[in-house]
Order: C-alpha cells, then structure tokens, then sequence
C-alpha cells in the first residue's frame, strides 16, 4: 500500500509583475540589486552635492552599476536562449508554443537590465546637471 502527502504549494502572486520576475529566474535578482544600488548612489550622490568629490565619485558608482545591470541582463538572455535552444534540440520537433515561452522568459532579463539601465541613466543625468548647477555657484 502507497501512502501519497498532498502538499499545496504556496504561490505569491501578488500581481503579474512578480510573476515575470519569478520567471525571469536568479538573474533577476542581481539585476535588482543593481537597480538598488544605483539608486542608493545617486541618492547619496545627491545628498553630497556639498561635497563635490563624494557626488561625482557616487556618479561614477551608479553609472558602473547600471552598466552592470544592463550587462548582467542580456548575459541572462543569452544563457536562456541557450537553453532554450537546447530544450528544443533535445525534443526534436518542438510546439511553438514551447519556443515561444523559451524566447518570452529569456527576454524578461533583458528587459529588466534595460529598466535598470535607464532609470539609474535618468538619475546620473539629473545628478550630472545639478553637480554642475553647484559648481557654477561656487
């Protein structure tokens, strides 16, 4: 006699956004702390306009971390691709529907790197007017 144990699986799925973040797989998560970060230096970098070193050392952080994000997004899509590709090789005459979902997952990270990059780029270049806004009045 088999004994079977049901167990629910617990879900959050607060709203489709977390659902593609899900999906998108480890990546994502780097991708999201280079988006904190980014944000967390230029902020800094604003509350140090005072100190001009400070702020233009935390732009130069938020512009390498953003390039970070966006590079670590498209490395995730290409990996994705990959196995995407190997999926299908490995099925044979795969459903597009598969190839479909295989393409839409392995773009989520690219997207997200993309996001991540022009929100910090929005804030460098907000950063980069005010620090020179600064200078001027000195």
């Amino acid at each position: 006699m088999k004994l079977y144990v049901l167990v629910p699986q617990v879900v959050i799925a607060a709203n489709p956004l977390t659902d593609r973040f899900n999906e998108g797989g480890f990546f994502m998560f780097l991708i999201l702390i280079c988006l904190l970060l980014a944000i967390f230096f230029i902020v800094k970098g604003f509350l140090k306009l005072k100190d001009p070193i400070t702020s233009k050392k935390m732009l130069q952080l938020a512009a390498d971390i953003s390039l970070l994000g966006l590079v670590l997004g498209f490395f995730a899509s290409v990996l994705g691709l990959i196995t995407a590709f190997d999926s299908i090789e490995a099925m044979g005459n795969a459903d597009p529907s598969i190839f479909a979902g295989g393409l839409k997952v392995s773009l989520l990270t690219a997207t997200f790197g993309l996001f991540t990059f022009l929100v910090a780029r929005l804030g460098i270049v907000i950063l980069r007017s005010m620090q020179k806004t600064q200078s001027h009045e000195n």
